[in-house]
């Protein structure tokens, strides 16, 4: 029989579809022309869903959770975030995160402004275009994040201008160092789906900022209740369905992988909700819509790292420990060490992240149902190489905060004043109300 060179391309492709793809990084070298329409129409619709998490998921999640009169400075906040994050992605920092491995630290220069990208992204079966703009969408929910640490006393020039340059300055770097094939991803760390690379780089950068910032007026002594648990559980439900684009994606592939990874999401955070209103229930005597909604939230940013290397029995423990973990890490951080991170950004996003990333090198042992370990690894060192990123990516994260926070402020004050941050953000930094309350 006789074959033409585009039949044996796609049969090519229609092979590669079918082999199993782990996480974000590239596993095998071997590359092909030809995109699986397939792959690709997944993670089209992925990059949809993973847009929706942030606008308007997290922006509703997080708005819910402030007083109204700073509801509008979340909204406004989380579209600037996302437009200037995404502008930067295309203009250089693709290129940082995901160019060709030079040194193991930034990716080569050469797809600036999207330039020479591939027909197939290698060890992927989709354009690389689909693939840059996947990835995008993690690029701007990670700064998006933090937003959380900082609401209702941030002024909004210096937000956005640090958002901008902590994009390029610390996520960017750290996606090429576990996802860009850098030097962690040497070390055989392991993140399916972003719990080092987007949450512990978030949550612990929250944790600085929040530091820097100080406490709220008023704050602990004034109770601020949340202006609309309704908003905050709607923003969590859309949050919820978002991720499993967020981890179903990060398989680059329509595979088992993909769905497997979607099914652990789902139960970690099932779990994790049940488990926190338990919590709450014994602690404080009623389970709350804004702790059940904190608690799916939980789940889902412990399993992340996770979620394609492990089984649906190991998602229902993740999902408890996060619940656990990450409920006594809001009190510790707020009644413990009395830092007024609003939001609970590092409590449930980075201490989420961290934990996850930790109990992957055990649960992903084919003796509770995972993927089994790399043939040069084992427990022992799969964790070690998971402690290695955490806490490398923790301290970079810490110090690059650090640095362009201060930097910024000497041009862009961090902070409003006290009449501003009186009389609520809405009206004070934007003019506007979000509720006509007459």
């Amino acid at each position: 029989m006789k074959y033409s060179v585009k039949s044996i391309g796609l049969l090519l492709a229609a092979g590669w579809a079918v082999s199993p793809i782990h996480a974000q990084q590239a596993i095998d070298p071997a590359i092909t022309d030809v995109a699986n329409s397939g792959d690709t129409s997944w993670i089209l619709t992925a990059s949809a869903l993973v847009l929706l998490m942030t606008l308007p998921g997290l922006a509703l999640f997080y708005g819910g959770l402030v007083r109204s009169k700073n509801f509008l400075s979340v909204l406004i906040q989380c579209m600037a975030v996302v437009g200037i994050c995404s502008v930067l992605w295309v203009v250089v920092g693709y290129t940082l995160a995901f160019g060709g491995v030079t040194n193991g630290v930034l990716g080569n220069g050469l797809n600036w402004m999207f330039n020479n990208l591939g027909n197939v992204r290698q060890g992927t079966a989709i354009p690389e275009s689909a693939f840059a703009m996947f990835q995008m969408t993690f690029a701007v929910i990670t700064p998006a994040l933090m937003i959380g640490a900082w609401v209702e006393r941030a002024r909004f020039g210096w937000v956005v201008a640090f958002c901008a340059l902590w994009s390029l300055v610390v996520y960017a770097p750290v996606a090429h160092w576990v996802w860009g094939g850098g030097w962690l991803s040497n070390l055989g760390v392991l993140d399916f789906a972003g719990g080092i690379v987007v949450h512990t780089t978030a949550g612990v950068s929250a944790l600085v900022v929040a530091i820097m910032l100080g406490k709220r007026m008023g704050w602990p002594r004034t109770l601020m209740l949340p202006h609309s648990p309704a908003l905050t559980v709607a923003g969590a439900a859309m949050l919820w369905v978002g991720w499993f684009g967020f981890n179903g994606g990060s398989a680059l592939a329509a595979t088992d992988d993909a769905s497997s990874a979607i099914i652990n999401t789902h139960i970690a955070a099932s779990m994790a909700a049940l488990a926190w209103i338990l919590i709450e229930k014994f602690k404080v005597g009623k389970p709350t819509a804004v702790g059940v909604a904190t608690g799916a939230i939980a789940g889902l940013a412990t399993i992340t790292p996770a979620a394609g290397y492990v089984g649906p029995g190991a998602s229902i423990i993740i999902g408890a420990a996060a619940a656990i973990v990450c409920f006594f890490a809001v009190g510790l951080v707020k009644n413990g060490f009395k830092i007024d991170d609003s939001l609970d950004v590092f409590a449930v996003h980075g201490v989420g992240g961290m934990l996850g990333s930790l109990l992957l090198a055990l649960f992903i042992g084919s003796g509770f149902g995972g993927t089994g370990y790399a043939e040069d690894m084992a427990f022992g060192s799969q964790f070690v190489a998971q402690l290695i990123g955490v806490g490398a990516v923790a301290i970079w994260s810490a110090v690059a905060t650090a640095i362009l926070g201060f930097g910024i402020s000497f041009i862009l004050p961090m902070r409003v004043s006290e009449d501003d941050e009186r009389d609520g953000l809405d009206i004070s930094n934007h003019g506007e109300r979000a509720w006509d309350l007459d």
